[in-house]
């Protein structure tokens, strides 16, 4: 059976934002092409997707200084989920900059 939660994720941040579709479409491809996890993807994807929720913005429309402070305020969060989904929030921003060809770095 397949977990339905991780797409309504996304499917809200597309809504919220729409071009967040075309790089959901774009991340995909670079997996593929790739030949990366597709559950990794699936994993940034659905963080990225919180991420896009939270701000109502793509993280390429956003100061970098104020990512830093959400992604701190994620880790100090005690309601937080697991280490492993910070984590993940990271890595997936990382390798969303990274792949679309943007410089930003992140502190963490």
């Amino acid at each position: 059976m397949r977990k339905k939660s991780g797409f309504t994720i996304v499917e809200q941040a597309i809504t919220l934002v729409p071009e967040f579709e075309k790089v959901v479409l774009k991340l995909e491809q670079q997996v593929t092409l790739r030949g990366q996890s597709k559950s990794t993807l699936q994993n940034y994807i659905r963080r990225i997707a919180l991420f896009v929720i939270e701000f109502e913005k793509l993280p390429e429309q956003i100061d970098p200084e104020e990512i830093n402070e959400y992604l701190v305020a994620l880790a100090r969060d005690p309601k937080s989920p697991s280490r492993s989904s910070f984590k993940h929030m990271v890595y997936g921003l990382r390798y969303y900059y990274r792949l679309l060809g943007m410089n930003k770095s992140l502190c963490l």
